[in-house]
């Protein structure tokens, strides 16, 4: 056979690479519609803003423009060098030590209770009804109890987002743990695993999905109830931002505040989301 009837390597390279810039921007394109979608509702947000403060809407709420330059000054100062300049990352990272020290005790406590109280009947006789009781009580009505009990500052402000967390995870718990299939625990003994052995390898597997739903609500609302819990005297902390920043009737600062906490909120459930996904890859039905 001649040369000439050989498939040429310079001319199946031009082909493969047009596949492979073609399935690059495919997987791109994938990648950035879901971004673009993201952006419609804040971005449309923020014109609804602009034309209400232009037109005359509303004469108490700053414009966008005002929200930003305090902004850029509540992170790198420079704009107005006021006691609130340049101070962003210390009350982030103080309102973040509350968040997630107040949210992690209520895993450590929800997650075990709501497995016991799932699975042994005399536990859930026993707490159910007590904790059905409690539940309703709303977090704000536990701030001058908490600070009675903690006196005024970070212990406080910790047992409220404690409070705020608890819950969800509580309930999601013991919904997964009630939720598990029948069907499951009889393939289990046909495949020899009986007993406690079956917490293990039937319970908490099946319902971790449940968990980290739990996990996911009571993150959010660790983050909803800081403001509350920030309320208690404490010097630093997003919460404290917002509260002093009422009280001197700097709205853009209050507005500044509320955008760092639902960043702040957003990032922390991607990484909870992140976490559920990896774990749970075995359960197509569970990937956000």
């Amino acid at each position: 056979m001649s040369d000439a009837t050989l498939p040429s390597a310079t001319t199946a390279s031009p082909s493969a690479a047009t596949g492979g810039s073609g399935f690059s921007a495919t997987r791109l394109g994938r990648r950035l519609v879901p971004a673009a979608l993201a952006l419609v509702a804040p971005c449309t947000l923020l014109i609804v803003w602009q034309v209400a403060v232009q037109t005359g809407m509303t004469r108490l709420i700053p414009s966008p423009r005002e929200v930003a330059e305090e902004m850029v000054d509540f992170a790198v100062g420079g704009i107005w060098d006021d006691a609130f300049s340049d101070t962003l990352l210390v009350h982030l990272f103080a309102s973040m030590e509350r968040v997630y020290g107040g949210f992690a005790l209520a895993a450590l406590v929800a997650v075990p209770l709501g497995l016991m109280i799932g699975r042994i009947a005399l536990v859930r006789q026993v707490m159910d009804p007590f904790l059905q009781l409690m539940r309703p009580v709303p977090v704000t009505a536990w701030l001058p109890l908490s600070m009675i009990l903690f006196g005024l500052g970070a212990r406080s402000a910790f047992f409220l987002v404690f409070l705020g967390a608890f819950y969800p995870i509580l309930l999601n718990t013991v919904f997964g743990v009630r939720s598990v299939e029948p069907r499951l625990f009889e393939a289990a003994e046909m495949l020899g695993c009986r007993g406690n052995a079956q917490f293990f390898r039937v319970v908490l597997p099946a319902s971790l999905p449940s968990i980290f739903t739990g996990l996911r609500l009571g993150l959010g609302l660790a983050w909803f109830v800081i403001v509350v819990g920030e309320m208690t005297g404490v010097p630093q902390g997003l919460g404290a931002v917002i509260m002093d920043a009422r009280t001197l009737s700097r709205t853009e600062l209050v507005i500044c505040g509320m955008i760092v906490i639902g960043l702040a909120g957003f990032v922390s459930d991607r990484i909870v989301v992140t976490a559920m996904n990896r774990l749970l890859r075995w359960s197509p039905l569970h990937h956000v």
